[in-house]
């Protein structure tokens, strides 16, 4: 609601993420709660919508037509009033021709990516990595890469792929799981889109997975700490190059907590983080021997 401006100052400032317009000089709010006329579709009435909206949805990769196909509504006008009989059956022949029209691509894509929304539901996976991981899937059906594979594991090797480039810190174990394909296969397709798409992935930052497996079982944030500077020491001695980021993040976890006194063992970090206890006990002693650390961390208080 607008007030009377004090000063004599021309200087007016409008605020559109604040809603507000105040003066430059003095600072005095003059209107407050501006509308936000920038997005003409969100209106709440469908009588308000078809009146005045400009322009329908934003498109997504996610949908397989992209959100720009046409949808042959329910047997109702735009009233509310139910069709005659005659309209009815002239639009269930319509909807009929519109299933059948549509190319097997569609239905590959449409499958596709329901598979990835459900992998995105189970995973907790950002909206942004999932658009990702539609756009990697739409290039490699462009090369003509799904010819003697399956959809699932291509779409799999694809979300690694987005998760990777993003540094979502998920592994090819967890999307296994989900997906319930062989570990094998989706290791072989994941080779060939990076070859044939050209695609280079970064290695992960291993802090990630000490966050996300110290939030997984609960530690204390001074484990936490410790962890994440037992990993940076180690970084700089260069022993992390070339090992698993997953089982450095583990094996940093289990001596940060023997230094806090937090009752972790192996075989816990072991069911978490997905690798064996072998390997975390190897980059245990890699680190221990290296830093070396005995019964508290050097330097670190």
């Amino acid at each position: 609601m607008p007030h009377d401006q004090r000063c004599d100052s021309s200087d007016i400032i409008t605020d559109y993420d604040r809603g507000e317009v105040f003066c430059g000089k003095c600072g005095e709010v003059m209107v407050v709660s501006l509308p936000d006329w920038s997005h003409p579709d969100q209106y709440y009435t469908q009588e308000q919508f078809m009146k005045r909206a400009q322009n329908g949805p934003s498109s997504s990769l996610v949908m397989y037509d992209r959100g720009l196909s046409t949808v042959i509504g329910a047997n109702r006008d735009s009233t509310g009033n139910a069709l005659s009989v005659k309209t009815k059956y002239d639009f269930n022949r319509l909807r009929i021709w519109d299933k059948r029209s549509k190319s097997r691509s569609s239905a590959s894509l449409s499958r596709a990516f329901t598979l990835l929304y459900s992998m995105k539901t189970k995973l907790a996976i950002p909206d942004s990595v999932v658009e990702r991981a539609a756009f990697i899937y739409r290039k490699i059906v462009a090369v003509n890469l799904t010819r003697g594979r399956t959809i699932a594991s291509l779409m799999t090797a694809a979300l690694y792929i987005a998760c990777r480039e993003s540094d979502i810190p998920r592994t090819l174990d967890e999307l296994v799981i989900i997906s319930n394909i062989e570990k094998k296969v989706l290791f072989r397709d994941l080779s060939i889109i990076l070859k044939k798409l050209d695609i280079t992935m970064e290695q992960y930052d291993t802090s990630s997975f000490i966050v996300k497996l110290s939030n997984n079982m609960k530690l204390s944030e001074k484990t936490k700490r410790m962890a994440l500077e037992i990993l940076r020491r180690s970084k700089k001695k260069r022993i992390t190059a070339g090992k698993h980021p997953v089982a450095m993040a583990a094996a940093s976890i289990y001596i940060s907590t023997l230094l806090a006194d937090e009752h972790v063992t192996q075989s816990m970090l072991s069911r978490s983080a997905g690798v064996s206890d072998v390997t975390i006990r190897s980059s245990v002693n890699l680190i221990r021997k290296t830093l070396n650390i005995k019964d508290k961390l050097p330097g670190y208080t």
